[in-house]
Order: C-alpha cells, then sequence, then structure tokens
C-alpha cells in the first residue's frame, strides 16, 4: 500500500503544548484502528473523510475536523478512497488551558470543531483544508495556538510537570513518588490530574506505559517477554491483559507486522526539526 506518514516538532512557545504535527497520506483505501491515548489531537481530514465503525456494526460518518479527546478505549475508522490527515499530537494538558474545558469533561469524546471553539472552529478547518502545503497548516495552527495564548496567562503547575514525566520516563512511577516529587498531596495529585488528562494518576501511568510498548514495534532483538520487562510490566500476563484491553489487539498480532493496524508504522517516516 503506498501509505505515508511523517511527523514534524512544533516551534517556538506551541512546544509546551504540542507534542508534534503528524500526517498521513494515502491514494488508496485504508482502515485506521484507533488506540487508548492519554494524549489528544485536532484532526483535520483535509482530502477525503472516514467513516467510523461502530461496535454494533454500524457505519457513522466522522468529522472532517475536530478534537480526538484522551480515550481509554478503542475506534475503528474505514475509507474507501485515497487521503490526507493533518494531525496536532497535543500534551495533556493543553485541552483546559487552549479551549478552557476540564479534560475529563471530555474523555473518549471526538468533538467537532465547531462545538470545540465556536468563533473560530469554521474559520480554522477553511484555512486547514485551503491550505496548499504541510509548512501552511503547520503555520496555521501554531499562530492560532500562540494566539489563544496571548489573551490568556495559562498557569505553569506542578502537575504538568508531573504528567510529562510520566509521558517520557524510562520507567512507570508509582503515584505516591508522583505526589512526593512534586510537592502535592495524593489528594491534590489526583483533582489536577482528572481536570488536566481526564483520567486519575493510576490509569494515565497504565495508558502511558501501554504506548511505550508500542514504541518498541519493529525492534526484531525484543520478544514479548523483554517489551514487558522494558517498559516495567512485572509479568507477560499483566503486559498481555492491558495490551488488550488499551488497543483490542494481542500483542503477539501487533508485533508480528502482519496486523492492519500496523501500517502507518511500517510506512516511510520523515521526521524533521
Amino acid at each position: 500500500m503506498n501509505l505515508t506518514y511523517r511527523t514534524i516538532l512544533p516551534s517556538g512557545i506551541t512546544s509546551e503544548y504540542v507534542r508534534f504535527y503528524w500526517f498521513l497520506e494515502s491514494d488508496h483505501p485504508y482502515t485506521h484502528y484507533s488506540m487508548a491515548d492519554v494524549c489528544p489531537e485536532l484532526i483535520f481530514h483535509y482530502r477525503g473523510q472516514f467513516h467510523e465503525i461502530l461496535k454494533s456494526g454500524a457505519r457513522e460518518l466522522s468529522f472532517v475536523s475536530g478534537l480526538s479527546a484522551p480515550s481509554n478505549s478503542t475506534r475503528k475508522f474505514e475509507i474507501g478512497s485515497g487521503f490526507g490527515i493533518f494531525g496536532t499530537y497535543l500534551y495533556p494538558h493543553a485541552i483546559p488551558l487552549l479551549f478552557n474545558i476540564p479534560a475529563n469533561e471530555l474523555t473518549n469524546q471526538m468533538v467537532e470543531l465547531d462545538a470545540l471553539i465556536p468563533k473560530y472552529g469554521a474559520n480554522l478547518e477553511d484555512q486547514i483544508l485551503n491550505s496548499s502545503s504541510d509548512e501552511q497548516r503547520i503555520a496555521i495552527v501554531e499562530n492560532f495556538i500562540e494566539n489563544i495564548l496571548s489573551k490568556t496567562s495559562p498557569p505553569e503547575l506542578p502537575v504538568f510537570e508531573a504528567l510529562k514525566h510520566v509521558l517520557h520516563a524510562s520507567e512507570s512511577p508509582r503515584v505516591s513518588q508522583l505526589s512526593s516529587d512534586y510537592c502535592l498531596s495524593e489528594r491534590q495529585l489526583e483533582r489536577q490530574f482528572y481536570r488536566y488528562t481526564g483520567f486519575a494518576p493510576k490509569q494515565f501511568i497504565r495508558i502511558s506505559r501501554f504506548h511505550r510498548t508500542m514504541q518498541l514495534y519493529g525492534h526484531q532483538e525484543f520478544n514479548l517477554t523483554d517489551v514487558a520487562l522494558a517498559c516495567g510490566y512485572y509479568d507477560q500476563s499483566h503486559f498481555i491483559s492491558d495490551f488488550k484491553q488499551f488497543s483490542a489487539l494481542n500483542p503477539r498480532t501487533y508485533f508480528s507486522g502482519k496486523s492492519p493496524a500496523t501500517l502507518w508504522r511500517d510506512s516511510k517516516e520523515e521526521k524533521t526539526n
């Protein structure tokens, strides 16, 4: 399949809110498997429009542009033609800081851009869909974020560093350790995690650890036991249970390289600073 995936890092102040930008394109039909994730993302379908395949088997037309909020569940999307998608992969705390909505109010939802930002959604969508290059689309989103930040004074809270630590740590920390390291009581930590990520700290840590396992896809030197141990699971059964819950796949299927869920990972990836 002619499938191209590429990522581009953010610049300036937006790097505090954006992890990276991504583009996924193909001239062929495609099925996308969305898995549990603690990070929200703004998604713009600038060519083609997917249908979501619901658990009942029914098909529902997805939005053209909107927010895929943090989720502990899975979704499946299909398109019968070529497509182009631009995504802005955000840090978890971006929802309340950029859109003034507690993250826990949107967990497991996909929100159309007009509903998320009523005054600006349609205009932002038009600008992205009418853009002629990746660079132009990124510039539009960065300008949008910078405009929001220029009109507000986002707080700088210890919990933001705590959640970034969980995302980037090689091993999953304990909630008690996070509480101690960032000078928050466990009750304060839980309340702030709910508001800024939509999850309790333990759930956030579990989903983040699941994502670390997926980053080892393609490392042929690792078997499933190696993956489990490298990501902090005490035994393989615990790893398999979490992986099935958050991906709806057996890890053996996922890491085999034969799953349709990994087609985008197998495509040529270009990372640009």
